[in-house]
């Protein structure tokens, strides 16, 4: 159905693309990724093509996309640093403005899966998430991430794309191998957190085998 194993890879070196990368190169995926520093990537391989440029732009899009079957992103809205109340360091509408062009551009040339993360918490799912952390999304500048995150699904809801958006919960960087839990009734209870590496397997296990489409897994320990 999709060109053989090559994907375009969106926010590679972010702390959950770079656990992707690395896994999709060691499952035998090409892989094509559109950053705006190259020096960031941690790998490098002859599986890898790497393009230099921003995803608000059309061109640069085309570019990296052209060739391949899939698209990934895990690009966020970042902050200087972890700390909720940091200033933002990425635009506000910087997930908004990638995903028209990732729309448009796929819509251009025939490409039609899309997986991506988002974030337990986004639209329907904000009721059961815990109130505190409820709180802390409304009283600090990690609003602006749940916020663009509701805007790029809703765009990718109104598409013809065979997408998966993902909503993990809170992300962290640990080595260990447990299980991931799946989750698509809002009303489950997942654990409060899941590993980076975990989250890139299960989207990388979704693209090769087909499942979740047109489905928003929420997904923990």
């Amino acid at each position: 159905m999709y060109p053989a194993k090559t994907i375009l890879l969106l926010g590679a070196t972010g702390r959950t693309g770079q656990e992707v990368l690395g896994m999709a190169l060691t499952r035998g995926f090409n892989v094509h990724v559109l950053v705006r520093n190259p020096d960031k990537l941690r790998y490098n391989s002859q599986n890898l093509k790497v393009f230099q440029g921003d995803t608000r732009d059309p061109k640069d899009v085309s570019a990296a996309m052209t060739g391949v079957g899939y698209i990934v992103s895990c690009l966020n809205i970042s902050r200087k640093s972890d700390y909720p109340w940091s200033p933002l360091r990425t635009p506000p509408d910087f997930l908004s403005e990638t995903m028209k062009n990732i729309l448009q551009v796929a819509k251009a040339q025939g490409i039609k899966r899309l997986i991506f993360t988002s974030a337990w918490g986004v639209a329907e799912s904000r009721p059961f998430i815990p109130s505190w952390f409820a709180w802390l999304i409304d009283n600090s500048n990690i609003s602006a991430a749940y916020l663009e995150h509701e805007r790029q699904e809703a765009l990718v809801k109104a598409s013809d794309m065979d997408w998966t958006i993902v909503r993990p919960v809170g992300l962290i960087n640990s080595s260990c191998t447990r299980p991931t839990r799946v989750f698509l009734e809002n009303k489950a209870k997942p654990a409060l957190t899941i590993s980076r590496r975990n989250a890139a397997g299960f989207m990388l296990d979704s693209l090769e085998s087909g499942k979740y489409i047109r489905q928003i897994p929420v997904i923990s320990h």
